[in-house]
């Protein structure tokens, strides 16, 4: 068994690093924040007696070195920045227990065959610059230079940041790892929902990673005087907007693991006594099926046409993103259900609807996920909160399985 004092004793201690006054953290990447967190990670990985290194652009690695030379690396990681006033579990725990794992084999004397290295990946959230998993999606190769010139609130790029701190973004190539280098990859997270809680289990086997496709949409039909305009001769673009919101709801839950948000609106011109001219509004939709979601997509669309054409509204559907689904290996699930069985605890297999730095490496390695149960689902949020025990039986069914995995 893992130590569950030590793990939980970090995790709070790493906690207190950008903490506000409403108790929430706030660690943007290439920060004073980020870098202090990084600092006392980096002492928590010399501690498991991990060979410490931060590469170029900022992803912190330890690594405990295997007996077969040049083995592929079994990879845990995870992040440790936040958003703005969030918990302290979101992805600092599965940083902080994959060290637990590393530096329970240690003072085991536990010698592996394939080197194992865990990593807190750069700027997982997008917190600071709305575009997230920048770490792992550079150590992954999908990262481009182009990508380092968006900038934050005010105005600095990526790039300046990453300078500023003492990294080299431009050996951005030199960070991306070689596929054959790696195993698999395994990433231990905070559920975020309310799906272990209600089947009251400790953790959850994470069958894929919900594949988000978000649209905008803009209806435009013609402003006109409240009083003046008889209901019969209006183009009230909100009329058919509230029907479409009942369709797309009714389409998702055909789906048993669709949801589908829609999290933006806009009214115009927006006055109390002025019929609506235009509404634009966002549609994030998800499934673990792409085919599922892309055929819910042209389902929500036609009717959308359809309804327009009839209320005489003009209907602007433009991409802002679509990501395909990630699948875990089902080699892994099947070693994380036999650790689960190993250590005597129940779990059951789930979706994950939020998107994770596991995500980036869908095309080179195999992936896997373990859930820890999480206090009423709420997350990015002061409140967020898993038990100690909880924390403790997840740390230790990745020990289990990284010892399945490692010889």
């Amino acid at each position: 068994m893992i130590n569950d004092d030590r793990l939980w004793n970090r995790l709070h201690e790493l906690g207190k690093i950008g903490k506000q006054g409403s108790g929430g953290v706030t660690r943007f990447s290439f920060t004073e924040e980020d870098r202090k967190a990084k600092g006392l990670v980096a002492k928590y990985m010399a501690e498991a007696g991990l060979e410490v290194q931060e590469d170029h652009i900022g992803n912190l690695i330890g690594k405990k070195t295997g007996k077969i030379k040049n083995a592929p690396s079994i990879i845990i990681g995870s992040h440790i920045d936040t958003v703005k006033e969030g918990g302290i579990f979101d992805g600092a725990l599965g940083v902080i227990a994959g060290i637990e794992v590393l530096q329970t084999m240690n003072e085991r004397k536990i010698s592996l065959d394939h080197p194992i290295e865990v990593i807190a990946f750069a700027d997982e959230e997008g917190s600071r610059f709305h575009f997230g998993m920048i770490g792992s999606r550079a150590f992954t190769g999908t990262l481009n230079k182009s990508d380092l010139q968006r900038t934050d609130q005010r105005g600095i790029s990526i790039e300046e940041a990453m300078k500023l701190e003492g990294l080299n973004p431009d050996r951005i190539d030199d960070v991306r790892r070689d596929p054959k280098s790696i195993k698999c990859y395994l990433e231990l997270h905070i559920e975020q929902g309310k799906v272990l809680e209600e089947h009251d289990l400790p953790v959850g086997i994470v069958s894929g990673i919900a594949g988000p496709l978000w649209t905008k949409w803009v209806l435009t039909g013609e402003s006109g005087h409240a009083g003046a305009t008889p209901m019969s001769l209006r183009k009230d673009p909100l009329i058919a907007f509230a029907d479409m919101i009942r369709n797309i709801e009714n389409e998702a839950k055909k789906n048993p693991h669709m949801v589908a948000t829609i999290g933006k609106v806009s009214v115009k011109p927006g006055g109390v006594n002025i019929i609506p001219g235009q509404v634009e509004f966002t549609l994030d939709l998800r499934d673990i099926d792409e085919n599922a979601r892309d055929q819910a997509e042209k389902s929500i669309q036609s009717y959308a046409n359809q309804l327009c054409n009839e209320h005489n509204i003009d209907i602007s559907i433009s991409t802002l993103q679509r990501i395909s689904p990630v699948p875990c290996s089902l080699k892994i699930r099947q070693l994380l259900e036999e650790s689960c069985k190993d250590l005597g605890i129940q779990t059951m297999t789930l979706p994950s609807g939020a998107g994770h730095d596991a995500m980036q490496f869908k095309s080179i390695c195999p992936i896997g996920m373990l859930f820890v149960r999480s206090h009423k689902g709420i997350s990015h949020n002061p409140s967020e909160y898993s038990s100690k025990m909880d924390c403790a039986q997840g740390a230790n069914v990745l020990y289990h399985t990284v010892l399945k995995l490692a010889i």
